[in-house]
């Protein structure tokens, strides 16, 4: 072991404290929902206790305690703060969480193991936000999120429209052509495949493209690479090899920001979402109410909802407050057999 390897260690310690420190605090945030004071005197003489019985030699227990004062004293800063969390799937420097700041800024960004997760915590009034991925221009629709679409009555806010480029990351110090395996999300291989099949690179898939960086730090596998964002390079302490790694240069990923309440701004975009009768020209109908009022309609999707029904997802431009989207919105609710206004928000699209 050498001084250079040594000190690559402690970086990675380093990056992975930082991103430790950033989740408890997001804990904080969490814990503040179910308190009705921010001191607590008894919990904080909890956590000194422990941190005298697990100080070792190595350690002085004084100087831990002066570390947890500062902490704590963070914590009750961040509680006293209104701050709203915005829930996404997979862990930090998901596609999900750069889109989440793209939209706003000020919201914190709290990851998710699931795209359930996300819904069930807006439902619950932990998050006041979620954003989910819809559709991918390579990979099409996000079947899972559309399914819970269905089912929930949350309201669309916002919407972004994100250009997904993957990174090839390994450990700080790997030689490139040691590298045999790439662990990712199965979309971003998928996204990626031509570049994998075209340097002999096998493809394993994981959870999330973020969670794949977090495991090579922690695992430290030997001639191992993840594609993830550039953002998890930082996150994760990991080497760029090769930016922009997806086949085609026009990788678009579309997210849309879930709230219980309605978005009281006037917005430029609408989406719906309706069942029809199984006939011949039920579908041609609602496309044709909207034809009428010259909407300009971005965005259709058909999901299975039941056994020989579908349920149909419809985006198009305007307001709701707009007499022409009023009266087209009025015809395909006496067309359909179920319909619901999902909200009508702000597109943002990043360049």
């Amino acid at each position: 072991m050498s001084l250079e390897e040594i000190r690559k260690k402690i970086d990675s310690l380093d990056s992975q404290i930082l991103l430790l420190l950033k989740i408890r605090m997001e804990q904080v945030l969490i814990a503040k929902k179910f308190k009705t004071e921010i001191e607590d005197n008894m919990r904080e003489k909890e956590v000194f206790d422990k941190i005298r019985e697990n100080a070792n030699g190595l350690i002085d227990a004084g100087f831990l305690e002066k570390i947890y004062k500062e902490i704590i004293r963070e914590s009750k800063r961040i509680q006293q703060n209104d701050f709203e969390l915005i829930a996404f799937q997979g862990e930090h420097g998901a596609y999900g969480e750069k889109a989440s700041r793209e939209w706003d800024r000020d919201l914190v960004s709290f990851p998710c193991s699931t795209f359930v997760d996300v819904f069930e915590g807006v439902k619950s009034g932990l998050y006041e936000y979620g954003i989910v991925p819809v559709e991918n221009t390579l990979g099409g629709s996000v079947a899972q999120v559309n399914q819970l679409l269905i089912d929930t009555d949350f309201h669309v806010v916002g919407a972004v429209e994100l250009p997904v480029h993957h990174c090839l990351l390994a450990l700080p110090g790997t030689d490139h052509r040691e590298i045999r395996s790439v662990y990712s999300h199965p979309q971003a291989l998928s996204q990626c495949r031509q570049f994998l099949k075209r340097n002999k690179l096998e493809p394993v898939k994981y959870s999330d493209t973020a969670g794949a960086a977090k495991m090579l730090t922690e695992k430290r596998l030997k001639r191992t690479a993840v594609i993830a964002s550039r953002l998890c390079a930082r996150l994760y302490n990991l080497e760029i090899i090769k930016e922009n790694v997806e086949d085609l240069d026009k990788n678009m990923t579309r997210f849309l920001v879930l709230s219980r309440s309605e978005d009281k701004e006037d917005g430029d975009k609408c989406s719906i979402v309706f069942t029809t009768e199984h006939k011949a020209g039920a579908l041609f109908s609602v496309l044709q109410a909207f034809a009428k009022k010259n909407i300009n309609l971005t965005r259709i999707e058909s999901i299975p909802n039941e056994p020989g029904n579908y349920a149909f997802f419809l985006d198009f431009e305007g307001s709701n407050k707009n007499d022409n989207v009023v009266e087209a919105l009025k015809a395909v609710k006496m067309i359909t057999t179920s319909f619901r206004l999902m909200g009508c928000y702000k597109e943002r699209r990043v360049q």
